[in-house]
């Protein structure tokens, strides 16, 4: 999964910073740097939160979060881009603006419902994001509440993901995952779709609290990798297959969700094997 060019890949994390170094941003650099890229930010929000809840939020001035995409673009360029968390309308616009014109991979991943199923972005916001961010998306990763709050598809069956991943592939973006960590049963499966095909990825689930930043760290794999020149079947899988590593060797720190090892695959863990 590492580059082997000399030159590494430049992925940019438009995300929110987790003082806990699970999610957000610190998940993202990780992730990108663990797969041999270069990653680079744009800061959203900052956070105050460890393993077991989120005690502040303060969200980036716009025209700051647009400032720091621009002075990336400017002079070191990207060859792929993540978003994440995104605050609030007014920074979606912002965003939006600021990539206008951007020709390279953009993953989003629509960081829209809580695990605890609180909504986390107003109803404006979640218009602004259908409207602006979806269709520039090469791929987007919602999970299970947030692909229904996207689509209006109850989520229970391999068949609902399908449904759901067609009305939000309707809005613009080039593919859409809907991942399946929210679902029951012992098989976990992901479904993917685009314009000219679908991809089903199961693995056996792994019974675990050490789950913090997943999707972050999913969606920056994701976006290292197409970086990297893969195809998007095959940069989902590479990227399923780091994160269940990560999952596997995590340090179990903390009393609640806690993070990942993003480092495994450096520090000699064996490679997640899917079942």
């Amino acid at each position: 999964m590492n580059n082997a060019s000399k030159q590494p890949v430049r992925v940019l994390s438009i995300a929110g910073s987790d003082s806990g170094g699970g999610a957000g941003i610190q998940a993202d650099i990780k992730t990108i740097s663990a797969l041999g890229g270069y990653a680079m930010s744009a800061i959203t929000a900052i956070t105050a939160q460890n393993t077991i809840s989120v005690t502040a939020v303060q969200t980036t001035p716009p025209k700051l979060v647009r400032a720091q995409i621009k002075a990336v673009l400017d002079d070191l360029g990207v060859d792929a881009i993540k978003i994440g968390m995104v605050g609030d309308a007014f920074v979606i616009s912002a965003i939006a603006d600021a990539l206008a014109g951007i020709n390279v991979p953009i993953i989003l991943d629509p960081v829209m419902v809580a695990s605890s199923g609180a909504a986390l972005l107003p109803d404006d916001a979640v218009q602004i994001l259908r409207d602006r961010l979806v269709p520039m998306a090469r791929l987007i990763t919602p999970n299970m509440p947030e692909a229904e709050a996207l689509s209006g598809q109850n989520i229970i069956t391999l068949n609902d993901q399908r449904v759901a991943a067609e009305t939000i592939l309707a809005m613009g973006p080039r593919a859409v995952l809907i991942k399946g960590g929210h679902g029951t049963g012992e098989k976990l499966t992901d479904f993917l779709l685009w314009d000219k095909g679908e991809a089903i990825f199961e693995s056996r689930r792994i019974k675990t609290t050490q789950t913090h930043g997943t999707g972050c760290t999913l969606s920056s794999a994701i976006a290292t990798l197409l970086a990297q020149g893969l195809s998007l079947s095959e940069a989902v899988r590479l990227a399923r297959k780091y994160v269940r590593g990560a999952i596997e060797h995590a340090p179990g720190f903390g009393d609640g969700h806690g993070p990942l090892d993003h480092n495994w695959m450096q520090s000699g863990g064996r490679s997640g094997k899917e079942e």
